[in-house]
């Protein structure tokens, strides 16, 4: 079911729709390399295709996965003499170009300046972090979208439809609500709706009249749980994770239980979410209430004592506890600045009252001289320095005043 044309292709109109400047690229075979990003089922693969079927240039796929840099350097010495006797440009589609590491990228960039080869690169993950410089300032990056709901019950509608790459000769009936039902297992994914329909098509008994009947209770008995995206080494496990971390500090209970539904459902370690609402809980609470850190350690504890999956209202109790707590982070600002100070003027003397005075030489010295005993003093409070010189009297911890503290 992939698209045969620019006009079959879903879903990405904001960079391949009629008169942007990618398609016109296409069409007029003025291509430039390429970083094609862009989540699982979003039509990168799709999208090199429909430029291999455009162009005049030579396409050649090339994976990350099962090839390596002798492959490479046979492709380019191909490319090369094809250049030479054809006069043909070579575009060198490599799928998954984030799993080559930094030194296996360095070997396009030659051939990719010289103009050898037209560099297509497909990923999931961030090209700021998986690709390397020298490669991106020579590419176009190209962010494809997440499908939206339209787009994958058109593709869902278009396989029902088709009796030659499609299920088109199955005798399909199926109600919208099972194709919405469909479209929220699939997540946005275009593969995984594919892939689901046509099992559930397949598994699925036709009636007496011959058709395949296809409800949302029947898709629920073919397909198992939906699979959320979420690469916990990849850059939707950070933005999730960020997301979660904003709403506690932001004070929006609703927004944090959300995204905490999000990873535990995706598979997220507990103890991992456990230990970043003890961080929050000193740098953005601290003594605003200083009970959030006795929660956020209780809650890590519970994780580590119970587990999954009771221990889930456990980080629950102690998100909708932290979001819903004042802010300060004072604490967190405070040792910022301190240890700028520390950087800035390296290994300041202590005072000589403030020192410790266990020999009689150093009692000469003036070490402790001066000192005032806090418990001396009526009030037990003392007003002598206990900064380095240089720094007078500075401050560095400033708590926020609030109506309601």
């Amino acid at each position: 079911m992939r698209p045969r044309s620019l006009e079959e292709l879903v879903g990405q109109d904001d960079i391949l729709g009629p008169g942007r400047p990618l398609r016109l690229a296409i069409e007029q075979d003025t291509l430039s390399s390429l970083i094609l990003w862009g989540p699982s089922g979003s039509g990168k693969t799709s999208v090199a295709r429909l430029i291999a079927a455009h162009t005049k240039a030579h396409f050649e796929p090339f994976s990350a996965v099962t090839s390596g840099l002798p492959e490479l350097r046979r492709v380019v010495k191909v490319a090369e003499q094809r250049r030479i006797v054809k006069g043909q440009r070579t575009i060198l589609f490599v799928d998954e170009i984030h799993r080559f590491n930094k030194a296996q990228q360095d070997a396009f960039l030659p051939h990719v300046e010289s103009g050898t080869v037209i560099l297509i690169g497909a990923t999931t993950e961030n090209p700021s972090f998986e690709v390397i410089s020298p490669l991106l300032s020579r590419s176009l990056v190209v962010v494809l979208q997440t499908l939206s709901e339209n787009a994958l019950l058109q593709i869902i509608e278009r396989a029902l439809r088709d009796p030659e790459r499609g299920l088109g000769r199955y005798r399909v009936e199926m109600d919208i609500e099972a194709m919405m039902s469909l479209v929220a297992f699939a997540n946005g994914d275009a593969r995984v709706a594919l892939n689901a329909l046509e099992f559930a098509v397949l598994h699925t008994a036709p009636g007496p009249d011959g058709f395949v009947l296809l409800t949302k209770e029947a898709l629920a008995t073919a397909l198992q749980k939906k699979s959320l995206r979420y690469d916990k080494g990849g850059e939707e496990h950070y933005n999730i994770i960020s997301a979660f971390i904003k709403s506690l500090r932001d004070s929006d209970p609703d927004g944090a239980l959300y995204w905490l539904a999000r990873m535990l459902e995706a598979g997220e370690s507990p103890r991992f979410i456990a230990r970043r609402m003890v961080i929050l809980a000193s740098e953005d609470i601290g003594n605003a209430d200083p009970m959030a850190l006795v929660v956020a350690t209780a809650v890590s504890h519970a994780v580590d004592f119970i587990g999954l999956p009771e221990c889930k209202l456990n980080l629950a109790q102690g998100v909708t506890y932290l979001a819903s707590c004042p802010k300060d982070n004072a604490s967190y600002a405070g040792l910022q600045e301190a240890t700028a100070d520390v950087k800035e003027h390296g290994n300041l003397p202590v005072p000589l009252h403030l020192r410790n005075a266990p020999t009689s030489l150093m009692r000469e010295l003036g070490y402790g001289k001066d000192y005032r005993y806090v418990h001396d003093d009526p009030s037990a409070k003392t007003e002598q320095t206990h900064l380095p010189e240089k720094l007078g009297k500075k401050k560095y911890y400033r708590p926020k005043k609030r109506e309601d503290r």
